[in-house]
């Protein structure tokens, strides 16, 4: 009989009901009745405790799992996240079939065409699925006559974010992240008010990076890869030349848990051994670390691997005893119940047109700096995009103050970085990227999620990294060769777009400053240079 794994985070009594269903219950006397009814568990879906799983009994449910081949086809997949997704599929496959499900893992040529596929083989009473995660997901889910079970995954349900936001002319994730707080009972005191009598601490949590070569931060744990992890590398390896693709990107290193019992190992790491250290750098990027005092747990709650409930759960207990301070304790459940949350409900919220929008008119391609196929002596750079090779992983500052800024700053299509992100980052998926990058590090939404564009120069990644220090750009020079790119693209920016920035109280003095600027016509000369070069890959 499968158990719980030893040490998994229980409940706290006050939010037991955030997480409904047996989830693991005892199997231990169950026979090998035919199951007449099917549970479609999608990749992103691998807990127990979710949805359709939560009422499953083996004597009544079989359960199917699709690796589906247009899926691997479809993008130029980091091979780290294509194997974290279908290695966790397939270890959460051998889980149920050890719990007594009869499980059907099949690989087909579609999603569509494994569904047909097993109804044909099996002829299930009912097929049930639990929500899935994106748009197209559901509206296929929906075109199947599948029986759709409302989805537990997050703690803010899409239909309760949009009960938050109706009436509202404009809403706020600060504002959202406060109704989380009181409603969830998370760092909230007895009298209701929250606790060290604010509700955030970013103004401890935006240190620079610490002096010297110090390496403060715990390293995550890894884990070593097995007989399941060599046959997904060579199968995903081989489905990807056979659909006349590529993968891109360094092979499994165990960074990444790819089962439930070292999620959550990983967890009791983070929290045990890293959050203390989490606030105060936590926008800080650095050459000698690409983790930080991050909590690197995001793909796991992704695909389901954990629940947010529990990762939030945890730091509560850790805060209530006294062993994490109140800004890191805040700032990582900000990201949590704030943030993450924030970015579910806004996707179901203005989906589907969301992901068309292109406020500036963005239409470049995206640099071969970013794709692998030119490096760059941009050190900023270089080192997210070395990072990504080798982790899959750029924390969100790397993203948006980096590769997002220069992304808008250089005017690539919306759609072509969240495409970019949604295939090569671990915790990549539509809803994560699409707000993300069409919202906050591209503003093509024109401001629905961002009141103002997160446009910065050299002189932003000068102060939060210590990239800029053996660059051969100089983060000072707007012109000239050696002028730093995010600082003639900077300006450049704020000319190209003046009509509509200095409208908005935010960002007009930036651009009432850039009209001043005596050296305007050679700046924005330069930057058609840097333009072309970054195109070119020469940059």
């Amino acid at each position: 009989m499968p158990v719980a794994p030893r040490g998994e985070p229980e409940l706290r009594r006050r939010r037991i009901d955030r997480i409904s269903g047996p989830g693991w219950c005892d199997r231990s006397a169950v026979g090998k009745a035919r199951s007449v009814k099917t549970i479609w568990v999608l990749g992103d879906q691998l807990n127990t405790r979710l949805g359709a799983l939560a009422e499953a009994d083996p004597s009544t449910h079989r359960v199917l799992l699709v690796e589906s081949l247009a899926k691997i086809a479809s993008k130029r997949w980091h091979r780290q996240r294509a194997h974290f997704v279908i290695a966790s599929m397939r270890r959460f496959a051998a889980e149920l079939e050890s719990a007594g499900f009869e499980v059907d893992l099949r690989r087909a040529d579609s999603l569509r065409g494994g569904f047909h596929e097993h109804v044909e083989a099996h002829g299930p009473d009912e097929v049930l699925a639990t929500e899935p995660a994106s748009w197209d997901g559901l509206e296929m889910l929906r075109s199947l006559d599948v029986t759709i079970v409302r989805s537990n995954q997050f703690l803010c349900h899409y239909d309760e974010f949009a009960d938050w936001a109706a009436g509202k002319k404009s809403f706020k994730m600060e504002n959202f992240y406060r109704w989380q707080r009181e409603r969830l009972d998370y760092l909230m005191d007895d009298d209701g008010e929250p606790e060290g009598g604010r509700w955030n601490f970013d103004d401890e949590n935006r240190e620079p990076p610490p002096k010297g070569d110090e390496n403060p931060w715990s390293d995550p744990e890894t884990s070593q890869l097995d007989d399941l992890d060599r046959k997904v590398i060579d199968d995903l390896e081989r489905a990807a030349t056979d659909a006349g693709g590529e993968l891109w990107g360094a092979e499994p290193d165990g960074t990444w848990a790819t089962s439930r019992r070292a999620a959550l190992s990983r967890l009791r790491h983070f929290v045990d051994d890293v959050l203390p250290q989490f606030g105060p750098h936590e926008d800080a990027m650095v050459r000698r670390s690409w983790h930080l005092a991050h909590s690197v747990l995001s793909p796991y709650m992704n695909i389901g691997l954990l629940l947010p409930g529990e990762v939030c759960d945890a730091v509560q207990d850790a805060y209530d005893e006294g062993r994490v301070p109140i800004n890191s304790a805040e700032g990582f459940i900000r990201q949590v119940i704030g943030w993450r949350e924030y970015v579910w409900g806004v996707y179901w919220l203005w989906m589907p047109d969301y992901r068309s929008m292109n406020a500036l008119g963005a239409d470049r391609a995206l640099p071969p700096a970013f794709t692998g196929a030119a490096s760059t002596e941009m050190n900023c750079v270089s080192n997210c995009i070395d990072t990504l090779h080798d982790k899959a992983y750029n924390h969100h500052i790397q993203r948006l103050m980096v590769l997002g800024n220069l992304g808008m700053l250089h005017g690539v299509d919306p759609w072509a970085m969240t495409d970019w992100m949604w295939a090569n980052f671990i915790d990549g998926a539509e809803w994560v990227m699409l707000p993300n990058v069409i919202g906050m590090s591209q503003w093509a939404d024109g401001g629905k999620m961002a009141t103002k564009p997160y446009a910065a120069g050299g002189n932003y990644i000068d102060k939060m990294s210590d990239y800029c220090k053996e660059c051969r750009f100089d983060r000072k020079q707007r012109t000239g060769d050696d002028a730093c790119p995010f600082t003639t693209l900077y300006w450049d920016f704020l000319a190209r777009h003046h009509d509509r920035f200095v409208k908005n109280p935010r960002i007009a003095r930036q651009v009432r400053a850039s009209e001043k600027l005596s050296d305007l016509p050679a700046v924005r000369e330069r930057a058609v240079e840097v333009r072309q070069l970054l195109d070119d890959g020469r940059l």
